[in-house]
């Protein structure tokens, strides 16, 4: 009997085991010797400079996981951080060991500058690498040869349209072509196109979407009752104050709106044309002649890891949580419209084919130019 018994309690705990092993051996991985001396050889050189566009705040957390390993953050805009690492070659100084930037600024780097190594091989955690555990069951890269600018987000977009509460029923518009209704006559303020900045994707989103296209770009930025300026800020407080009552390419508009302001953000995704969803400022790529390379390994890890893309999604930017493409971690800090709703319509801008924005913002500038 007790011979019957220790022979049951032996199976059940080698069938136990077995479970335990199915289960966690994606976490197993040949390369977990390689990791340990990568994090090793990180501590020894004790720092990694990170040229961040967004999301510094998570820094605090990796300071705490790894307190071996100092993290530098140079922020800023996508335009700014470009500028300072180009600045940065031609004057021989190496310093970033790792980029993230939005998807207009990344362009300047990789196909103008060729300054960028495949990120791929930097990817060793099997977290990370197993790509089932991201959005569409695959890693997105923005670059056409797929191994250069690494995107883990998935912020569904808006276009960047923005409403003033008291001046506009949101219900009232079902297509973007509703913009060009009398009603709207000089109601309409819009980010001027010519600096070519922070407004890549919804150009994208204007220039591919088959029920847009070149004419309707040519249409909204040829417009002459559409006011246009290149000061965000400045746009925000006229959309605020009802001096216009839509905006498009209010970038920031949400943190007013948290400040009691009266501005929501139309939920495009509803309208005929849809949504489209993008990269936003989540992008990570790894420059040539990093001069922390195991450093940057570690953090790129960990910052694609589940805890460090949790830590991303709650404190990254607490006026706009973003959306991270891994799936296997709770959304609740992720706001309504950046999540991706089962059966809407979205357009991916990530897909390398649409990766030319320069002939949207031609056709939007040589409009505003006859209109003249």
């Amino acid at each position: 009997m007790r011979y019957r018994f220790h022979a049951k309690w032996l199976v059940a705990l080698l069938a136990l085991s077995l479970e335990w092993l199915s289960l966690h051996a994606a976490e197993i991985s040949p390369k977990s010797s390689q990791w340990e001396a990568t994090v090793e050889a990180a501590k020894k050189e004790g720092k990694v400079n990170i040229y961040l566009y967004r999301y510094g705040k998570v820094l605090d957390v990796f300071r705490q996981d790894y307190p071996e390993i100092r993290p530098y953050l140079l922020t800023g805009t996508g335009a700014q951080i470009t500028t300072k690492i180009l600045t940065e070659r031609r004057a021989g100084r190496f310093l970033a060991d790792v980029v993230g930037l939005g998807s207009s600024n990344y362009r300047i780097l990789h196909q103008q500058a060729k300054m960028l190594e495949p990120i791929q091989p930097a990817l060793m955690l099997p977290e990370v690498v197993d790509a089932s555990r991201w959005y569409g069951g695959k890693h997105r890269y923005l670059d056409a040869d797929g191994k250069y600018v690494f995107g883990y987000m998935t912020n569904a977009s808006s276009g960047q349209l923005y409403y003033n509460t008291a001046a506009v029923n949101p219900k009232e518009l079902t297509s973007y072509y509703d913009l060009f209704k009398p009603k709207w006559k000089g109601k309409i303020v819009a980010l001027d196109p010519r600096p070519r900045t922070e407004f890549g994707t919804t150009m994208q989103f204007f220039y591919y979407n088959p029920e847009l296209g070149s004419g309707f770009i040519r249409r909204l930025f040829g417009d002459k009752d559409i006011t246009f300026s290149r000061d965000s800020r400045q746009m925000i407080d006229w959309l605020g104050q009802g001096r216009f009552s839509i905006c498009l390419g209010c970038s920031g508009a949400l943190k007013a709106k948290n400040q009691g302001l009266p501005i929501d953000i139309f939920d495009t995704s509803l309208w005929k044309e849809g949504a489209s969803f993008s990269v936003g400022g989540g992008t990570l790529s790894t420059p040539s002649q990093a001069p922390h390379p195991n450093a940057a390994k570690v953090f790129i890890n960990w910052y694609l890891s589940r805890r460090g893309q949790i830590t991303m999604q709650k404190l990254g930017d607490p006026d706009e949580p973003p959306n991270s493409a891994r799936i296997d971690i709770p959304k609740d800090d992720v706001l309504p419209q950046h999540k991706l709703i089962e059966g809407r319509k979205y357009f991916d801008a990530t897909r390398p084919e649409f990766d030319d924005t320069e002939s949207a913002f031609k056709i939007a500038i040589q409009a505003m130019e006859n209109k003249n």
